[in-house]
């Protein structure tokens, strides 16, 4: 029972880091090239012409639980059309008893307009077992639908509802809220099933130190709730912090899951573009 409840823990970690998501000292802009230009949060064009590589330490109490590392790979195609591709990895910390070393990807091909990113596919890799397309999910906008797949098999298809995401494309979509009162909904579809994260985030500033940073630096905190069931998945509240510079940078979420709160905390950030 312990391991099992640690496994879901673990595969939770996924959905909190997708909740996820400064100072004008002048060392830490020269060291992480923040810049504080605009008044309003980023585009998608900024964003993705950043090239970040992050890597955050999820922890509950005590514990260190394991790691999400997020990078945006050279751009692909899918179909036809040109894409980027972004992959969540998570690493558990092998010394938590009952759960051992696991590695998963998770992978999205997607593109944006001038309002939102959108996903084309959507699919789930677990690496310390070699099984690989575990799970798919195609967004299919010709046809209006969502189609799922479980190790290559049809489950399910669903009625598509726009700005569709497999899930973490909310972590460019939650940036372009960053700092304003205007909330936002995002339909996700995980599980077979259609789910909703809703936010809105405070103009206050607070300052909040990071391991990524050699000193505190400014943030916005938003709040909202996320309507989603699953493996990886947990349903309720949750608090997100991102800093105030022009791409609002995810740096820190909180979310309350079976055990209590687990916390996940930008430890590396660094920009290829």
């Amino acid at each position: 029972m312990m391991r099992t409840h640690l496994k879901h823990l673990l595969s939770s970690i996924f959905s909190l880091f997708l909740i996820l998501f400064a100072t004008t000292a002048s060392s830490l802009l020269a060291q992480e090239g923040f810049t504080y230009d605009r008044d309003e949060p980023p585009t998608m064009e900024m964003l993705v012409e950043a090239r970040e590589v992050f890597e955050y330490e999820v922890r509950y109490g005590f514990f260190t639980l394991g790691w999400v590392d997020v990078e945006l790979l050279p751009d692909t195609t899918y179909n036809g059309e040109k894409a980027y591709h972004l992959r969540t990895r998570i690493r558990s910390n092998r010394r938590v008893p009952f759960v051992g070393t696991r590695i998963v990807n998770y992978e999205t091909l997607f593109q944006y307009t001038e309002d939102w990113p959108y996903s084309f596919v959507f699919w789930r890799d677990d690496i310390h077992d070699e099984e690989y397309d575990i799970v798919r999910i195609i967004f299919d906008r010709e046809a209006g639908e969502v189609h799922f797949f479980e190790s290559g098999e049809p489950a399910d298809t669903l009625e598509l509802e726009d700005p569709a995401s497999g899930g973490d494309i909310i972590f460019y979509y939650s940036r372009m809220f960053a700092g304003l009162e205007e909330p936002y909904r995002l339909p996700t579809y995980i599980e077979n099933e259609k789910g909703l994260v809703t936010a809105k985030s405070s103009t206050k500033k607070e300052m909040r130190s990071y391991d990524a940073f050699d000193e505190p630096i400014e943030t916005y905190l938003s709040e909202g709730e996320a309507d989603v069931d699953g493996p990886f998945g947990f349903r309720g509240t949750f608090k997100s912090w991102f800093s105030t510079d022009d791409l609002r940078v995810p740096v820190e979420a909180h979310v309350r899951v079976i055990f209590g709160n687990v916390k996940v905390r930008l430890i590396s950030y660094k920009r290829d573009g």
